[in-house]
């Protein structure tokens, strides 16, 4: 897996709303809308300081795809040796690759454990 350089943000607005003007148009972002709530995360530079429902200092981990629909335990091979740690998620996927988000102050812990149970992190310069 490849953990991505940006920090990012995870906003909810209302459910009827568009997606604002400063959403950006690069880098890792994810729009869905359900019926309680539409959910944003995006790089957190972008994100207006007076967002009121803003949830920032996220770090994404991109598990490196793409991955068959027939495959199973590839996200849980992930999630239980952060949740072991105490550390928790957000995930978002899409068609070929699933990223797991952690907090930006539990990236050591949560590297370690992963690297502790035999995964591979290329954490980059940013890492």
């Amino acid at each position: 897996m490849r953990l991505l350089p940006q920090r990012l943000a995870v906003v909810r607005r209302p459910p009827g709303d568009a997606v604002p003007d400063w959403f950006p148009d690069h880098g890792l972002r994810h729009v869905t809308w359900a019926a309680d709530e539409l959910s944003l995360l995006c790089d957190e530079a972008a994100v207006p300081a007076d967002e009121p429902h803003a949830e920032r200092g996220w770090r994404a981990l991109e598990l490196q795809g793409p991955f068959d629909f027939a495959l199973t335990g590839i996200l849980l091979s992930v999630l239980q040796p952060l949740a072991a740690a105490g550390i928790g998620i957000f995930a978002v996927s899409t068609f070929d690759t699933d990223y797991v988000l952690v907090k930006a102050a539990q990236l050591d812990v949560a590297l370690a454990a992963l690297r502790g149970h035999g995964h591979q992190v290329d954490s980059g310069p940013a890492g």
